[in-house]
């Protein structure tokens, strides 16, 4: 679980990330969280841009995401979501 001190450190590194997985008019699908999975391997933050056209609300979205493995949900920001997974080598 983040704390605050956290979650403002990870808000100020995110905006120089732009975001990597788009969700659109067919909503969450299993490719789309395959695709997020793949982009942790890389990296703690990933940005998910949310279009007009998905059917579920930005909120919705970001509740599904978090139920993916060790991940939670950094901040919702108008149609993005910002999620963090710590990298698979590290330890807290």
């Amino acid at each position: 679980m983040l704390n605050g001190k956290q979650k403002r450190l990870f808000r100020a590194q995110a905006n120089q990330i732009k975001a990597t997985v788009t969700v659109g008019k067919v909503g969450v699908t299993e490719q789309v969280k395959k695709f997020i999975d793949q982009a942790f391997n890389n990296k703690e933050l990933v940005k998910v841009r949310i279009l007009d056209t998905s059917p579920a609300d930005c909120r919705q979205v970001a509740g599904e995401l978090s139920e993916l493995e060790n991940t939670e949900v950094v901040q919702v920001l108008g149609r993005t979501v910002l999620l963090y997974r710590p990298l698979p080598d590290e330890k807290e």
